[in-house]
């Protein structure tokens, strides 16, 4: 039996109220606020905060950009400039790790 339209919306306003929803709102604002001032990737973001990377993508990507878009853009831009140097940090730690691997020897 499907709830009701106008019981479904109560429902929705009531999480929109909660206190765990403002958690979540918070939450996405201090990983936007550290990536832009730590110029973080997502990965390290993602340990800082002791969540997953997805969860990290998700909070960037659709919930601040409702809460605060300005700085939605400000992470955005940091995160996509991580994105496509991410071949240049991978090539390096290959390098180092062959490096290693020579000088064991």
């Amino acid at each position: 039996m499907k709830p009701s339209n106008a019981k479904a919306s109560k429902y929705a306003v009531n999480y929109l109220l909660s206190a765990r929803h403002q958690q979540i709102e918070e939450r996405a604002v201090m990983i936007a606020q550290y990536i832009v001032e730590n110029n973080a990737t997502v990965r390290q973001a993602a340990k800082q905060f002791e969540i997953s990377k997805s969860t990290v993508h998700k909070d960037i990507t659709d919930r601040l950009l409702h809460l605060n878009p300005s700085l939605a853009e400000q992470a955005r831009e940091v995160l996509d400039r991580n994105k496509s140097e991410r071949h240049i940090r991978g090539g390096m730690a290959t390098k180092r790790m062959y490096d290693s691997k020579r000088y064991d020897k």
